[in-house]
């Protein structure tokens, strides 16, 4: 009876031991004045791991044997390796353009390495739903359709997508705020009233205040309206009230979808970034995913997109020329 009642203490007191080294290696973050995380600094979340699963992937997660060879044989890496083989003073001749290679490896910055969550290397950020997918309804594609073949036309810049008038570039500026082949870096600023998350990608400010309630529901900003909160040490911040133009975005948020980002500092070096999309005009269900911002001695500075930039003025006379040649 002795020793049954010694056995049962050993393993309680065991157990016991385990659980308190397990509370004893939990990070705790820095704080600032006011005592909430701080999640201050510059960080960037490039990365081979993109928003959506490549069909080259079968599983959210990659296995130890498959990390090594998916990172290698990876198309980004594999142009890194590759694309700066040319010779000085010797112009492109074009012929890569159609394989995407609108720039050159110098001006990228994609990343070289999957994401790591939760200590697995993943192949999405999405991981609902389970294939990795945006989950568009028929009515969604509908819409986005509609919305091509508006934007298919030349007769100004008004009818241009966002991005090639360098006012909007999809999911970069946010919500959600997702990785792309450059301008990868962001910068976070708290004051207690206040957080302010500052892009690379077309220079944009979201100034997110605490403990508010919306405020701009008939003015409906370009990237929404966010307000924030702290869940204990993970801030949350909420999206809602975005413009109509956001509809014309890689991937569309309507004047109802609501946004939802978590943001939990895990390392000195990485922040857990979470979020969730509800927009049932365009998704079957809400999706949700987890991505990862790592810190980066790296700068933020102007995006200026439009200085030197001659893409549309030769759109539209490419476009001008084609209507004179056809009236001939």
């Amino acid at each position: 009876m002795q020793i049954r009642i010694l056995n049962k203490f050993v393993v309680v007191f065991s157990s016991l031991l385990l659980l308190s080294s397990a509370w004893g290696q939990a990070y705790e973050p820095p704080r600032t004045a006011d005592g909430k995380p701080d999640l201050q600094g510059t960080w960037s979340n490039a990365s081979i791991t993109t928003l959506e699963r490549n069909a080259r992937y079968e599983n959210l997660v990659l296995t130890d044997d498959e990390i090594n060879r998916a990172t290698d044989e990876h198309p980004q890496n594999v142009r890194l390796a590759t694309d700066d083989n040319l010779v000085q003073g010797e112009l492109l001749d074009g012929s890569d353009l159609p394989r995407g290679r609108g720039y050159n490896a110098f001006w990228i910055d994609p990343g070289t390495k999957f994401g790591v969550i939760n200590g697995e290397y993943r192949t999405s950020w999405i991981d609902d739903p389970a294939d990795g997918r945006i989950p568009y309804s028929d009515q969604g594609r509908e819409l986005r359709s509609a919305l091509r073949r508006k934007n298919s036309g030349f007769d100004g810049p008004e009818v241009r997508p966002l991005s090639e008038r360098c006012i909007s570039t999809g999911l970069r500026t946010g919500p959600p705020m997702i990785n792309g082949l450059y301008n990868n870096n962001y910068e976070i600023i708290q004051t207690p009233g206040y957080v302010v998350l500052r892009t690379e990608m077309i220079s944009h400010a979201r100034i997110v205040p605490i403990n508010s309630e919306y405020k701009m529901q008939s003015v409906t900003p370009l990237f929404g309206e966010s307000i924030g909160y702290w869940d204990g040490d993970t801030l949350v911040v909420e999206t809602t009230n975005f413009s109509p133009l956001q509809e014309e975005a890689s991937t569309s948020l309507s004047t109802n979808a609501r946004v939802q980002e978590r943001f939990t500092r895990i390392s000195d070096e990485q922040i857990d970034y979470e979020f969730t999309v509800e927009d049932p005009k365009y998704y079957s269900q809400a999706w949700h995913g987890i991505a990862r911002f790592l810190a980066t001695d790296d700068k933020v500075y102007e995006f200026a997109c439009h200085e030197g930039n001659y893409a549309l003025p030769g759109i539209l006379a490419g476009a001008r020329r084609q209507e004179h040649d056809e009236q001939r």
